[in-house]
């Protein structure tokens, strides 16, 4: 539809995609090569800017993979839930899915040493196996381009306060077109884009920045970085909410 042709376009330009005629930008030619959606493009090379690449390209992977947490049968509830919640980080989903891959890749190294692992095929105690196994091979995708097109790569950081700052920032970089609002506490979310409402899933975190589907995966913001890292005209052009005046006063 000509409506969904220029949202896009207006997302594209929002991203800094496109230049003033239209056509593909410095930044968006390099966002093309990935094979990726524009705003988890645009989140990875702003995280070449914030040296977190590791962690973002592990994110990456894990968001192109199938959902993590898959319903088992009752007898099991209680082991996953138990397994969940030592993967659970407390900055937000995202962060929570790094955890995730990381456990699995010390998982898979064990089991190469020897010393035990995630089952083949799928261990039915184990959360998150099956939907995990294609990740690392996305990552290393990523990592190829990136190494490619020469975008520098900074080392492993995860678990410092610093680290865990600049993926925030790298994610608002990306993903302030899909930032939300808690409206009252109970999960009930509004965008600040177009005002729609929806209620977080169960199997997600509260937080404000969404990535994936429209509440697939969720992290909490500041909305200060918010103001820092999106365009002035894009917070300009928020339709009227309390959410906007609260942004346009910082």
């Amino acid at each position: 539809a000509p409506e969904s042709l220029m949202q896009a376009l207006e997302d594209l330009d929002y991203l800094a995609a496109l230049d003033d005629d239209g056509n593909l930008s410095e930044v968006g030619i390099i966002m093309s090569e990935f094979p990726l959606d524009p705003q988890l493009a645009k989140a990875l090379i702003a995280s070449c800017e914030f040296d977190c690449v590791e962690e973002m390209v592990s994110l990456a992977a894990m968001l192109t993979a199938s959902p993590c947490f898959v319903p088992l049968s009752t007898p099991l509830e209680e082991a996953v839930a138990l397994r969940r919640r030592a993967l659970l980080h407390p900055s937000g989903d995202h962060f929570t899915l790094i955890n995730i891959f990381n456990a699995f890749q010390q998982r898979e190294r064990g089991r190469g040493l020897g010393v035990g692992g995630w089952h083949p095929g799928g261990c039915p105690t184990d959360p998150c196996v099956s939907p995990v196994s294609p990740a690392p091979p996305v990552r290393a995708e990523l990592l190829e381009v990136m190494r490619r097109i020469e975008l520098p790569v900074s080392p492993p950081a995860f678990g410092s306060d610093a680290n865990a700052l600049n993926i925030q920032r790298a994610l608002i970089s990306g993903y302030f077109l899909k930032v939300a609002r808690d409206i009252d506490g109970s999960g009930n979310y509004v965008m600040l884009t177009h005002k729609h409402v929806a209620h977080l899933a169960p199997a997600c975190g509260e937080g404000q920045v969404c990535t994936g589907g429209p509440y697939s995966w969720l992290t909490r913001r500041c909305p200060r970085r918010l103001v820092e890292l999106a365009p002035q005209y894009y917070l300009s052009n928020l339709p009227p909410s309390e959410g906007r005046d609260l942004l346009m006063e910082l």
